[in-house]
Parts: structure tokens; C-alpha cells; sequence
């Protein structure tokens, strides 16, 4: 199953100037403590049995999880849950804080199939799922995350309609759940992304809303490969007559194409994925995506159409004589949000990001299985350029352990940067600190 978003708690960018080494004794206490990570954690997976025996335990309950009358007829259930305890820097004396623990996701998945055609997907979701302390906004929630009726005639042309992910960029289409990294969202949200809520003041949530959307994909055949398109109609953001830069109801479009050179990607509908740990052969995509609403940034008062375009190249790459595998992943964003930086005052204002924005992660998959999986080191950068506000970066270093593929990781990593301070307020003369951060993430599927 492959229903995956964003998580809007998971965003973090950093300052283009603040790019330094920092705490020395802060950064070799994080290194200390990354290291012993991999140490005790390559002790355990070493202790324990191989992985058949754990297979031999899950293949019954993965097809309790499926009942099916016919080849065409079927219901499934499923669930996924992403966890993180992380360690910050205290910017006062240095050290790292008491760690905290954040649930980042925790997901029902409901998916049927009536015949040949008709198909439909239910899914759940804990919204802000860490915001349970009273006087929280918004406050924790368990509700609807997808509910979508699918017409799927033939690889050329379907219909999706309910609410689901609109189709703009790898990252929003391949979600938390099928990453390449845990904490994956570093660059600007488009509007249903940016959005808490739908309708009265919203864009959506968690990169769903509510619309139509027509997909396929088909060989050209001028040159060798697979093209795919996705275009889709939302609500997008809705305000009210007396607030909000929308008032006169105007409607999203979004629209994704993507072409592959060497092998397709094989996903549900128009979803994709950030890697495919080599099981897929060797990926070359490109593919650009964009987002339109007229009114759709800004305030009541200093509104602005809003016009958000995307690109992003996924290359990954099974080396020969069985030398492990290469993943590249690489992504542009130029969002035009031209309302008056005196929007920021106002407090209707759903202030978009306005500027450019890049990310690239390098990752590389040793052929060895250690304990029960695969090591994988990797590195990536993120540069955010607001055109009204101070510029952000990040550099983040790690080791996943991929144990069952996207059913089953765990990740430890390193940050570096100044969104923890600066967070999504791209208003002038934003200011903060460059912080160091250290994470273990968990993520588990049925």
C-alpha cells in the first residue's frame, strides 16, 4: 500500500550564511554518541536470529490482513508508525537538551478493489500527533487522512476523485512512509502542505485536498523510456468574504509529468517513491511538476495569486558484480507569491513562501546484509532562499538500516542548521541561531 503525506512538524531548513562547525566539544559529543549508536545497534542485529525465522513469524498475519474473493474482488488492512527521539542543542551553554520523543505518523490503511475498475482507499491518520497538552493548537486528532473512489479503464487514462495528494513533487507524492530518509521534508510546502486545515482559512492537510485527479502513463517511443501525467482540480484555499486573499472561491489546479529513461516505476496510481532499494534495477526520472491558484497567498488586504513550480530527478543505479547500490535525489522549487511583505502583519494572512529552493541526497546501499539487513550511509544538503526574508541551510549526515525495505527501518542522523529557530516565518528580518541536532528515527508497515 502506498498512501503516504507530509508532516508539517518534520520541516526543517537552514541559513545559506551560518554554515560553520559551531561547539567542538558539542559536535564530538554528537559524533560519540552517533557512533556508539551504530555500535550497539550492529551488536544486536549481529545477536539475532537470521531473517527467515522473522518472516516465518509475519506471513500469517499479512494474509489475515487480505481477504479476497477473486483476482478482482478484495479488501486489505494495513498500518504504518514513524517515531523520533532527538537531541538538541541548548544554544546557551552548548551541550545537547534531555532528548524528547516525537510520534511522527501512526496510520490506518483500508484499500478495496469492487472489480476491474472500481476501486477505493480509506486512510487515517493522528494529525499533530505530539499536541496533547490542553490550550494546543491544533489540537491532536485521529481522522481521515485519503478517501478516494478510483476508475482505473487502462494505463492511459483514470480518475481518482475524493480527498488525496495532489499531484506536484516526488517528495509530496512518495510521503513520509517511502522515503529515502526519515526526517525527508526540507524544502518549502506548496499550499496544501503549508495549510493545518481544509476550508475557512485552509488549503488542506498533510498535502491532501479535495479534488479530481487524471492519470496514466504510456511509451512515446521518440525516445526509449516511460512518460506518466498526473493533472488534478482541488478546492485549494478557501476564506471567507471578510478574510483571507480568496473570497471569490477561485480553484487549484496541479499538474505532474515525468519521464523515465531506463526502467518504469512501478506504483500505485500516480504515487512514487524515493528510492527502491535496488529491487527496481537502474531509475533515471525527471520530472517537473507545478501548482496554480488566483488569490491563492497573502491576505485580505495584500493578496497575491500564487504560482509554485518543481522539478526533481531520482537516478539510482545497481551496481555491477554486486557491489552494492547508488540513489540521487535532487529537487528545484521557484514558488511567485507577490504580496506586499505588509501581509505578514495582517493576521489572515496565509503567507506562502515567495523565492527558490533547492536539496540534494546522496545514499549508498552496501551489498552485505549485517543481522537481519542493510547498512546505508548518506548525506544531503538543502539551501532556501526567500526573496523577503533571511536565507536557510542544512547539512544532514546518516546511517539508515533497512531491514524490511519500507516495512521496516531504522535511522540515526545528524543535523545542522537554523530552521528550529526560524521555523516557516519568512517575514523580514527573521533571525535565529545555527543549532546542531541528533536523531534515532523508527518506521514499521504491515
Amino acid at each position: 500500500m502506498k498512501i503516504e503525506n507530509t508532516n508539517l512538524e518534520s520541516f526543517i531548513m537552514f541559513d545559506r550564511h551560518s554554515f560553520h562547525i559551531g561547539n567542538k566539544k558539542l559536535i564530538k559529543q554528537v559524533w560519540t554518541w552517533f557512533f556508539l549508536t551504530v555500535l550497539l545497534m550492529s551488536v544486536f542485529l549481529l545477536s539475532v536470529p537470521k531473517a527467515y525465522s522473522m518472516a516465518g513469524a509475519t506471513a500469517p498475519i499479512k494474509k489475515m490482513l487480505k481477504v479476497e474473493t477473486n483476482e478482482n474482488r478484495w479488501i486489505s488492512l494495513g498500518a504504518g508508525y514513524r517515531g523520533t527521539g532527538l537531541w538538541t542543542e541548548n544554544p546557551n551553554s552548548g551541550n545537547l537538551n534531555d532528548g524528547a520523543y516525537s510520534n511522527d505518523n501512526a496510520r490506518l490503511y483500508l484499500n478495496g478493489q469492487f472489480n476491474q475498475h472500481f476501486k477505493f482507499e480509506v486512510n487515517t491518520e493522528c494529525f499533530f500527533c505530539n499536541n496533547t497538552a490542553s490550550g494546543e493548537n491544533p489540537k491532536m486528532s485521529y481522522n481521515i487522512l485519503d478517501a478516494i473512489v478510483k476508475f482505473e479503464y487502462n494505463r492511459y487514462f483514470n480518475v481518482w476523485g475524493g480527498r488525496m495528494l495532489a499531484p506536484t513533487e516526488r517528495g509530496e507524492l512518495s510521503g513520509p512512509f517511502f522515503q529515502a530518509t526519515h526526517d525527508a521534508f526540507k524544502t518549502p510546502f506548496f499550499s496544501q502542505d503549508f495549510s493545518t486545515k481544509f476550508g475557512d482559512g485552509g488549503a488542506g492537510r498533510y498535502g491532501r485536498d479535495d479534488g479530481v485527479t487524471f492519470w496514466g502513463n504510456a511509451e512515446p517511443g521518440i525516445i526509449p523510456g516511460t512518460l506518466g501525467y498526473a493533472v488534478g482540480v482541488f478546492r485549494g484555499l478557501e476564506s471567507s468574504k471578510i478574510a483571507g486573499p480568496n473570497p471569490g472561491g477561485t480553484i487549484l489546479t496541479a499538474a505532474r509529468v515525468t519521464y523515465n529513461f531506463l526502467n518504469p516505476e512501478k506504483n500505485p496510481g500516480y504515487y512514487t517513491s524515493s528510492t527502491y532499494y535496488g529491487k527496481a534495477g537502474d531509475i533515471l526520472a525527471l520530472a517537473f511538476g507545478m501548482s496554480y491558484q488566483k488569490n491563492g497567498a497573502g491576505s485580505f488586504i495584500n493578496r497575491s495569486d500564487f504560482l509554485g513550480f518543481t522539478g526533481d530527478l531520482l537516478f539510482e543505479k545497481v551496481l555491477p558484480k554486486n557491489m552494492g547500490v547508488t540513489t540521487l535525489n535532487a529537487e528545484y522549487k521557484q514558488f511567485y507569491a507577490n504580496y506586499s511583505t505588509a501581509a505578514f502583519s495582517d493576521r489572515d494572512c496565509f503567507c506562502m513562501f515567495d523565492g527558490k529552493s533547492w536539496t540534494v541526497t546522496g545514499l549508498y546501499m552496501f551489498p552485505t546484509k549485517i543481522g537481519i539487513g542493510h547498512f546505508q550511509p548518506y548525506g544531503r544538503f538543502t539551501s532556501v532562499q526567500p526573496n523577503a526574508s533571511s536565507n536557510r541551510e542544512e547539512i544532514e549526515t546518516g546511517l539508515n538500516y533497512i531491514i524490511d525495505g519500507f516495512n521496516a527501518r531504522i535511522s540515526a542522523y545528524y543535523q545542522h542548521g537554523d530552521l528550529l529557530m526560524k521555523g516557516l516565518n519568512y517575514a523580514p528580518g527573521v533571525s535565529g541561531p545555527t543549532l546542531d541536532v541528533f536523531k534515532i528515527s523508527f518506521q514499521l508497515q504491515i
